[in-house]
């Protein structure tokens, strides 16, 4: 029987219960089984341990008076970029902790982002054979457990979208700035909250989008490749911290 008949049972058998069906619904079908033809479970972690393996970022510990491009402003007594971009680190007095475990208060660093809105967190989910997948990516970065973690489609700071690191323009990343130059729609637009005990005032634009199932998209690089909603949960439930939290946050609002 095809996915689509599927949860139209599904939904029915909902209903005559008297249960909610509503746009949400979906996506909690999507998780009871996995409905791919191909791409098996142990082929994804194959794929991202594949990744690692062959992975050639490294992250040495240097002082903070050697990081390049970076520098102590005296003005502000915080530590900054050239480009004025990306995040600080800035020192805060705490005080008013009576429901914490150091009721005197204290003193911390922060990370602040540039302008505390941190940046777009974006799923993109597509049809085939009328079977939803979810495009992810094994993207390195140097403070990942692994250095590779399997994470959304687009996983970028306003900073990096705008290239003030003068590198390369983040994949996909048009679809979420400008989705109505695209054959999408917007399933969910939502800001959501960062950690609030090392990051001062941040929040990421999560989104998910739905890219038209008569329309092709071309895969950059191996590095992407399109999953089930089954199957990214059991990679999360299974994996050995293989699915980056920004992906998680998002699956959380499904």
């Amino acid at each position: 029987m095809k996915y689509s008949e599927l949860f139209a049972q599904y939904s029915n058998s909902l209903k005559s219960l008297g249960l909610t069906v509503d746009r949400f619904t979906e996506f909690k079908f999507e998780a009871l089984w996995d409905f791919s033809p191909e791409g098996a479970l142990e082929a994804i972690t194959e794929w991202y341990r594949n990744h690692v393996e062959n992975s050639t970022m490294s992250a040495r510990l240097i002082p903070l008076s050697e990081c390049r491009q970076w520098h102590f402003d005296s003005d502000s007594g915080s530590f900054c970029h050239d480009s004025g971009e990306f995040f600080r680190v800035e020192a805060y007095r705490i005080s008013g902790t009576g429901s914490r475990e150091v009721d005197s208060g204290w003193d911390q660093p922060f990370l602040t982002q540039v302008g505390h809105d941190g940046g777009i967190l974006g799923l993109l989910r597509k049809r085939f054979d009328g079977i939803p997948y979810y495009l992810i990516e094994a993207k390195e970065e140097p403070g990942n457990y692994n250095i590779v973690q399997i994470s959304p489609t687009v996983q970028a700071t306003y900073s990096n979208l705008k290239r003030a690191h003068k590198g390369k323009q983040t994949h996909y990343s048009d679809l979420f700035l400008n989705p109505h130059e695209h054959p999408v729609s917007v399933l969910f637009d939502q800001w959501t909250s960062e950690d609030g005990g090392r990051l001062f005032n941040k929040r990421n634009r999560s989104m998910l989008l739905e890219y038209d199932e008569s329309v092709e998209l071309e895969l950059v690089s191996n590095r992407f490749r399109w999953v089930t909603l089954y199957q990214l949960k059991q990679l999360i439930r299974d994996g050995d911290a293989m699915v980056a939290p920004h992906i998680r946050g998002i699956l959380s609002a499904l």
